[in-house]
């Protein structure tokens, strides 16, 4: 079976490069608004579909055949995707013209006829004359196929690129012997059935007043200024820290729990209708519940393991895990569960991990 990897390396490109790289961040970004004001005129004239290609627009605005032509051809790709996206689920919204200082800066091209290498710590890539010095922490197999390469500039100035590969992969599925719930919490991003808790370090918290003060000192400087560049800079590389601190701390628990349970029950969440709710926007980001649970999927599913989600509806928390009796009028201050049925006293979150692991076993079995 085929599968795709994606291998990131942070990449130390020249000056000369990092010119051509910022063209071409500019050109994708161009010819995606480009294209998606050409479409939206065309269908008020004529109430039908444009199909428009980059190579159009080559003979107007000739410097576009200066950066990679593929990066060009991406862009047209992500905005049919867009408009795909936005007919199967109107949810999605209108796809959005790409601004120079919001949007991520970054750009995708293929691996044809072997434009695209990797060897000795440095990259290959079209349009640029000189390779590219690389930051190789892992190697990529040699059965493993180069599909395409995302070039990408954090707001901190630093490069990376993110290079797929295509390999083949055959997965036994493992029959789930060993099953562990987790219960979402707000402050320790989740307790388990096997009564642990993840004691989440709460990083964007804890660094919290230090941005605080270096966004007041940014937010004083004069727009334009070099003065507001540096500090524009600083307060950038401080939200980089604890977005890599997070990562790191999601990465490893994720692992020691899929190397440790053959399947792991979760519940859905609506993680964004919890941010808005109660004030709990903060708290919701800072823990990162669903980088976890994508970080721990991928893992999972690379062992031939499982992830079970429970609908998000399934009264894990008013349920007792002893005789089954739903408290209705459990709320949300009761952090301690008091069964009036069976007279069982148990903690709040730890009974419903127990529930969520039940009912995940129940899927599976069923």
């Amino acid at each position: 079976m085929k599968q795709n990897k994606a291998y990131k390396f942070r990449i130390y490109p020249n000056e000369e490069q990092k010119i051509i790289f910022a063209k071409t961040f500019g050109c994708t970004r161009f010819i995606y608004n480009k294209m998606l004001s050409d479409k939206i005129d065309y269908y008020k004239q004529t109430k039908q579909k444009l199909n428009n290609t980059p190579a159009q627009y080559k003979i107007e605005f000739e410097w576009l055949k200066e950066v990679d032509s593929l990066a060009l051809a991406n862009a047209q790709m992500n905005l049919q995707k867009a408009f795909t996206n936005f007919f199967i689920n109107t949810k999605s919204g209108f796809p959005k013209f790409k601004c120079k200082h919001k949007n991520k800066k970054s750009y995708t091209t293929n691996n044809q006829r072997n434009t695209i290498t990797l060897e000795n710590g440095f990259l290959k890539l079209p349009k640029l004359v000189y390779l590219v010095k690389v930051k190789q922490h892992r190697q990529i197999p040699k059965d493993y196929k180069i599909k395409s390469v995302t070039i990408s500039q954090t707001p901190s100035e630093k490069y990376y690129a993110s290079i797929l590969c295509e390999y083949d992969n055959q997965i036994q599925t493992i029959e789930p012997k060993t099953f562990l719930g987790l219960d979402f919490s707000m402050k320790e991003l989740y307790v388990a059935s096997d009564e642990t808790s993840a004691d989440y370090p709460r990083y964007f918290r804890k660094s919290q007043e230090k941005l605080a003060r270096e966004q007041r000192k940014l937010s004083r400087c004069v727009i334009g200024s070099k003065n507001r560049a540096k500090q524009g800079l600083k307060v950038a590389k401080l939200h980089e820290k604890v977005s890599n601190q997070r990562k790191d701390f999601l990465h490893k628990l994720s692992r020691q729990i899929a190397n440790a349970y053959d399947c792991i029950c979760i519940e859905d969440l609506d993680m964004k209708a919890m941010s808005q709710a109660l004030n709990f926007g903060k708290s919701v980001a800072d823990n990162g519940w669903g980088i976890f649970t994508t970080f721990l999927k991928y893992k999972l599913e690379n062992l031939g393991k499982q992830l079970i989600k429970i609908d998000r509806w399934f009264p894990s928390s008013k349920t007792c895990s002893n005789c089954n009796h739903i408290k209705e009028d459990l709320s949300l201050n009761d952090r301690i569960y008091h069964c009036d049925c069976c007279g069982i006293t148990i903690n709040r979150d730890y009974n419903a991990s127990i529930n969520i692991r039940n009912q995940g076993i129940k899927l599976v079995i069923s």
